[in-house]
């Protein structure tokens, strides 16, 4: 009997004759919207971002397996699934490439003040900017040492510099040339020119990045939050840029999304603000459908998945 699989995103007939040959009965509805009905009864495979704000997973009785196309977890029912036998896959490492990429890019255009040069562009001024800064020589922190600091890190090789990171344990990773253990948080944060918010979202991680940990930072500091808003207490940071202990900031992600037009982050100068942007690149769909068939050809055979998401820790 075939495996009932739901896709929420389509990826094209190819890549649905692919999933077909394993063994599976492949459904495929846009998850905006979507609510439970009976023809999804028999689904035992959910592929998905986040239909869960109108699909109730509870009635899905049969369903044994959720593979995110996210890396965070935080759109899930998570104390529903904690309750079941439900395994949770997400899409670890599939946007890292180019988010690594964003970082070293945001580092450098911070550093080169890269936004008052394009104003000036704008605005067809001819002066010479007297400010800029060298990455060489430089200190770069990282709250957070998964892939997309990793990837980050082995673009910053090269330039000169000194990469930290901070993990769980303070375990060496590769690219790092140090790590600290997160009850060491502030030692790091006292040596970094640039701090980078690379560590998932989680109730732990909730505002970990607030008055105090601004405060441990030099004056000065330059900083980046690439993982989720929700990680930094935002009012703190607007503060600390407006003083000037931040010289600047780069910012992807916000604790509200979209960002309020009442934002004071909008009117600041000395910040460069996307709009959650940074893990887009053309090979978005590829990796992500990589990472969805390999653990499709695990289930059938072993179930022996890959990325699978220990919810008591939230990553």
């Amino acid at each position: 009997m075939s495996i009932k699989v739901l896709f929420t995103y389509n990826y094209g007939g190819e890549k649905r004759k692919n999933i077909e040959a394993l063994g599976y009965d492949l459904k495929v509805v846009s998850e905006e919207n979507l609510t439970y009905s009976e023809e999804l009864a028999d689904i035992e495979v959910l592929v998905c971002y986040d239909p869960f704000k109108t699909l109730d997973i509870k009635k899905m009785k049969k369903l044994k397996w959720i593979q995110l196309s996210s890396i965070g977890i935080d759109q899930l029912p998570v104390e529903y699934v904690k309750n079941t036998s439900i395994i949770i896959t997400n899409n670890k490492g599939g946007y890292s490439i180019p988010m690594g990429e964003w970082v070293v890019l945001k580092t450098l255009e911070i550093l080169k003040n890269s936004k008052r040069l394009y104003k000036n562009q704008a605005d067809r001024k001819w002066k010479v900017d007297t400010s800029l800064l060298e990455l060489y020589g430089k200190t770069i922190g990282f709250i957070g040492t998964g892939t997309i600091a990793n990837e980050a890190a082995k673009r910053f090789q090269g330039f000169g510099v000194t990469i930290l990171g901070v993990n769980t344990t303070g375990h060496d990773v590769i690219y790092f040339d140090k790590c600290y253990a997160m009850d060491n948080l502030h030692e790091m944060l006292r040596l970094c020119d640039v701090v980078v918010v690379a560590l998932p979202y989680t109730k732990s991680t909730y505002h970990l990045i607030n008055e105090d940990m601004f405060s441990a930072m030099k004056d000065g500091t330059f900083f980046i939050n690439v993982a989720r808003g929700n990680i930094v207490d935002e009012p703190c940071l607007v503060k600390n840029l407006q003083n000037g202990k931040l010289a600047g900031a780069a910012i992807d992600v916000y604790e509200e999304e979209p960002l309020k037009d009442n934002s004071l982050l909008w009117d600041l100068d000395n910040i460069i603000l996307t709009s959650h942007n940074s893990w887009i690149s053309q090979m978005r769909n590829e990796r992500r459908f990589e990472t969805i068939y390999e653990n499709m050809k695990r289930y059938v055979v072993t179930k022996e998945l890959i990325n699978i998401v220990d919810l008591k820790k939230g990553y």
